[in-house]
């Protein structure tokens, strides 16, 4: 069964902010854009570099290798050296906890 996991609260990302998380043993970056949280595998596809490590410009997380960049809402490729786009999570936010589904959805 696929579980939404606790990741942390509200206050803990400000607007603007991305921190790396562990779901089910997996690195996964949790985002904030404007008061709304994105999750997605925080691994670029080349040559497997940690987004979390990278530049937040708004929607968009820049690589921090190669500057690939990827829609953080999507997982989309908008740019850089990778051809495949990034596994996002479904994220759920209850009172001031931030949960993240178990398992990537695309």
């Amino acid at each position: 069964m696929v579980e939404f996991v606790p990741v942390g609260k509200v206050s803990d990302l400000q607007p603007g902010q991305m921190k790396w998380v562990a779901v089910d043993r997996q690195r996964v970056l949790l985002v904030n854009v404007d008061g709304v949280y994105y999750a997605l595998k925080d691994q670029c596809g080349h040559q497997w570099a940690p987004l979390s490590r990278g530049k937040l410009r708004g929607q968009v997380v820049e690589c921090p290798l190669h500057f690939a960049c990827f829609d953080v809402r999507t997982g989309a490729l908008l740019s850089g050296p990778v051809a495949t786009n990034v596994p996002v999570y479904e994220v759920h936010v209850e009172g001031e906890t931030v949960y993240v589904r178990q398992g990537h959805t695309r």
